[in-house]
């Protein structure tokens, strides 16, 4: 869960990036934050810098602004790194960029969803299911499939707080409670 402070950040970028002048795609958006995120926290090093007074101001600019140019950053991206790193908020970057997926998703239209299998689904089998959550919800499913044998067969699915159960282990578990409930 992503503080009021991350989500806040998020929020101005993504209306940075959504507006119609940006000349930055939401995907590319999120990408670029992606990668410039998993660089500066991967490294113990570069975030020491940018939370030490030692380091001048100018110098934190200028390794933000190196950066940049290296991964060919967009300047929407680069200026928020510059207001991250001077607002000493490195360390809620990930958070930032995690709500800012999320923002860009819900924008877009897209919801993450956990589909969780007995077996591995075939592709077909996927796109089934996605497309009957993402009719159901009216939105486009953005899914992470994982595999769990103890649910014997058939498929769960999690949509933010809502949860699907269509497997056989859920079917037996909800037969067991109600003739439990009943004797």
């Amino acid at each position: 869960m992503q503080g009021a402070l991350s989500v806040h950040y998020a929020e101005a970028l993504a209306n940075a990036v959504f507006a119609p002048e940006s000349g930055l795609k939401p995907d590319e958006a999120v990408r670029q934050f992606k990668l410039a995120e998993g660089i500066i926290s991967g490294s113990k090093e570069l975030v020491s810098a940018f939370l030490s007074p030692a380091v001048g101001k100018a110098k934190k600019m200028s390794i933000i602004s190196r950066l940049a140019d290296e991964m060919s950053i967009h300047r929407l991206i680069h200026n928020f790194l510059l207001v991250i790193v001077q607002h000493r908020r490195v360390p809620e970057l990930r958070a930032m960029r995690e709500s800012f997926e999320e923002i860009v998703d819900d924008r877009l239209g897209w919801v993450k969803a956990e589909i969780v299998s007995a077996r591995t689904l075939a592709k077909d089998q996927r796109e089934e299911i996605e497309r009957a959550l993402g009719s159901k919800l009216g939105k486009y499913i953005r899914a992470n499939y994982l595999v769990d044998p103890s649910l014997i067969g058939g498929v769960r699915a999690r949509v933010a707080s809502k949860e699907y159960d269509a497997t056989v282990r859920g079917k037996l578990d909800n037969m067991r409670q109600r003739l439990t409930a009943g004797a």
